[in-house]
């Protein structure tokens, strides 16, 4: 309709929307002793076809159904994505002789992004072994998806499983079926206590963003890096205009690397590398030449496009010498240039 509105001689068209879900359009037809004014409505989705430059993204407020049915708040992401994180702060973990924060490794979030008419849903739930089969058979009886569950570290006590969910459909119900099967395990849903930020965490930050070549940010005592890759990933099984949805980086698939200080200028860490199956064995190499252990190596997703292996890892040794390390395993992946 808006093409056969263009404007010509004596005729004046524009386009009024209303905040609703239907548009007017207004054409006045100007005579030099008559004016006939024609009003025509027609349904469509709110912006359809069009783009403003005012247009607002959605905020954290209009998430405010789903994260009531969660049971918890979220934050806005980079990609329109609201992110809920659901720290294990209840649990006390050691591995290799290191107790791990919630920020190091035991962070269980769930993603949500608007597509169209429906939302993406993608988490990664952090589960002892005695919650996995009760939390599992929840989800599935909610219509959420379970795609992969396997280990992240090795030797640690007590036992930690890592459950990869997805959905599609309503986000409030979608969000109320995950809290549901998240009561079944221990997974504290309370704002965690508040605490003093600090920028000094005992290891030296601004050499290790030096080496990495990125930018981190303290999380708590724990130094954090995101690094997204360079290529679009993409959901198969869910398409938009006959491609595949893009999955943003904030709904798990960029690098994940931690680094928590251990005293002495030393630091464990541990996290996610994000990888085609071209990448896999020269980031091994890379990071088994700089003395850090491979702890697992799995899929995530079921229908990414191109299709993902996650490799974890595990060091607890000089914070320079590691990230010298972590640096030549990311010299051999498609990382997005800064």
């Amino acid at each position: 309709m808006r093409e056969n509105l263009r404007p010509s001689k004596g005729i004046i068209a524009r386009v009024l929307f209303t905040r609703g879900f239907r548009r007017i359009v207004l054409v006045t037809i100007a005579a030099v002793s008559t004016a006939t004014c024609v009003l025509v409505a027609c349904s469509a989705p709110q912006n359809q076809n069009v783009q403003s430059s005012t247009a607002q993204q959605p905020g954290a407020a209009d998430w405010k159904p789903v994260e009531q049915a969660l049971g918890k708040a979220g934050s806005m992401q980079p990609g329109d994505v609201y992110k809920v994180s659901l720290p294990r702060s209840d649990l006390k973990v050691m591995a290799g002789g290191v107790e791990l924060k919630p920020a190091l490794a035991l962070g269980s979030w769930v993603a949500f992004k608007n597509t169209g008419d429906m939302t993406m849903i993608m988490g990664d739930l952090v589960l002892v072994e005695d919650e996995v089969t009760p939390v599992l058979s929840k989800l599935q009886e909610g219509g959420v998806e379970v795609t992969a569950l396997h280990n992240h570290v090795l030797h640690e006590s007590p036992r930690v499983m890592y459950m990869h969910i997805h959905a599609m459909g309503d986000a409030v119900k979608i969000a109320k079926a995950i809290h549901d099967a998240l009561a079944l395990s221990k997974t504290p849903f309370a704002p965690p206590a508040a605490t003093t930020p600090t920028q000094d965490i005992g290891i030296d930050t601004k050499q290790i963003d030096q080496t990495m070549g990125q930018s981190g940010k303290v999380n708590g005592v724990v130094y954090q890096y995101s690094i997204a890759r360079g290529d679009e990933i993409t959901d198969s099984a869910m398409t938009s205009g006959g491609t595949g949805i893009v999955i943003p980086p904030a709904m798990g698939v960029a690098q994940a690397i931690n680094f928590q200080p251990t005293g002495g200028g030393k630091t464990a860490i541990t996290g996610d590398f994000v990888l085609l199956a071209g990448e896999v064995n020269p980031v091994i190499k890379a990071l088994r030449d700089n003395g850090i252990e491979v702890t697992a190596l799995h899929s995530h997703m079921l229908t990414d496009t191109p299709h993902l292996f996650f490799m974890h890892f595990w060091a607890n040794d000089d914070a320079q010498k590691l990230a010298r390390g972590l640096r030549a395993a990311l010299d051999k992946v498609n990382v997005k240039k800064i």
